[in-house]
């Protein structure tokens, strides 16, 4: 499976903008869908995930303005950023878990977020 992730890039904080990742094949055996980020000299963090059953959750830093989804029909996942923040700014990252525990990973979209 190959994960292409796209829609990063430069916003004015306060702005918004919608990443998508998209699965090479069905995503309808995938248990969990999540978002990570890493900013420069940080470790990557979880940002949000989605669970086959409808579960989703984000981390407090992003929660009321993050917001994850999935599309089963098109095999994407989505994260929608609005109010952007200069502490944004960070390498999105999706990643996809199957049922049998398989992992896949996005190669990453840059996201930065000017104040």
């Amino acid at each position: 499976v190959q994960l292409q992730a796209c829609g990063g890039g430069l916003v004015q904080a306060g702005g918004s903008l919608r990443l998508s990742c998209v699965a090479s094949g069905s995503i309808f055996s995938i248990d969990l869908v999540r978002w990570y980020r890493q900013a420069p000299g940080k470790q990557r963090e979880l940002v949000a995930f989605a669970s086959d059953s409808g579960i989703t959750n984000a981390a407090d830093s992003v929660k009321g303005r993050f917001t994850i989804s999935r599309d089963n029909a098109k095999n994407t996942v989505y994260l929608q950023m609005h109010s952007l923040k200069p502490e944004d700014t960070a390498t999105y990252y999706c990643n996809l878990q199957y049922y049998n525990g398989d992992s896949y990973w996005g190669q990453g979209t840059l996201v930065t977020v000017s104040s």
